[in-house]
């Protein structure tokens, strides 16, 4: 979608259950400001080379055109996380405490955003504050680890994405091993969807089974059973 619109890279945030709301809009590094000002007394270091937009943060720059950010697994985070977001998503702004007490002569410091590719790539933030013009794409990916509160789920459209049957599987496995390992991988799909029947699979394991399967020399027989029953392994303990 960002290709087709021109809108740009995509912005990134990979969530764990240690991301706060500030990890997504900026990081400042203090001590490394510190650290500085103690060498360099004679002046005091610019602000602007310690502070660095997250994902959010930067999608969040005002820009002629929407950026798309994709906030991937989203129920790993702490149970405050979405309900932080919901502020951020319904003003589009948010504030830099540090820039924002700056004196009046410093009211624009350039910093660096989450995509910038040299140490000339600033973006000026004025007064503290960054405020979007154009609201960015946000895609939002669960493995359904958790629930949601309703307010946040209702700011959103919920796209729930079933398992790939025969058809998609024969086009995932020739898109990333080729044409020759899908020749042969007719009858391995086969068992592979009737044994995801009785548990969880992922694709990739049907992946990693047909790459060491459809090897030249690849194991025969009892080998080849041997390997598929450890790589075929349930990911729900409950199934056997």
């Amino acid at each position: 979608m960002a290709n087709e619109l021109k809108l740009g890279r995509v912005l990134a945030w990979s969530i764990t259950s240690r991301s706060l709301l500030q990890h997504g809009l900026y990081q400042y590094d203090a001590l490394g400001r510190l650290h500085e000002a103690e060498l360099h007394r004679d002046r005091a270091p610019d602000i602007g080379q310690y502070i660095r937009l997250g994902p959010l943060g930067t999608a969040l720059l005002p820009s002629k055109r929407p950026r798309v950010l994709l906030i991937d697994e989203i129920d790993k985070s702490d149970i405050d996380l979405p309900n932080d977001l919901l502020n951020v998503f319904e003003e589009g702004a948010f504030e830099i405490p540090e820039l924002a007490r700056l004196p009046s002569e410093l009211r624009e410091v350039r910093v660096r955003p989450a995509d910038n590719i040299g140490p000339a790539d600033t973006v000026p933030i004025v007064e503290g504050r960054v405020v979007c013009r154009a609201f960015p794409f946000v895609v939002l990916t669960s493995n359904g680890e958790r629930e949601f509160p309703p307010p946040f789920l209702r700011r959103c459209l919920r796209l729930d994405i079933q398992e790939p049957q025969q058809a998609e599987l024969e086009k995932i496995v020739e898109a990333h091993l080729g044409g020759e390992a899908l020749q042969s991988a007719g009858t391995l799909i086969g068992e592979f969807l009737k044994r995801r029947t009785r548990g969880d699979l992922a694709t990739d394991q049907l992946l990693n089974a047909l790459y060491l399967v459809t090897r030249e020399h690849g194991p025969h027989g009892g080998d080849r059973d041997k390997l598929l029953a450890a790589l075929w392994r349930y990911l729900n303990t409950e199934s056997s």
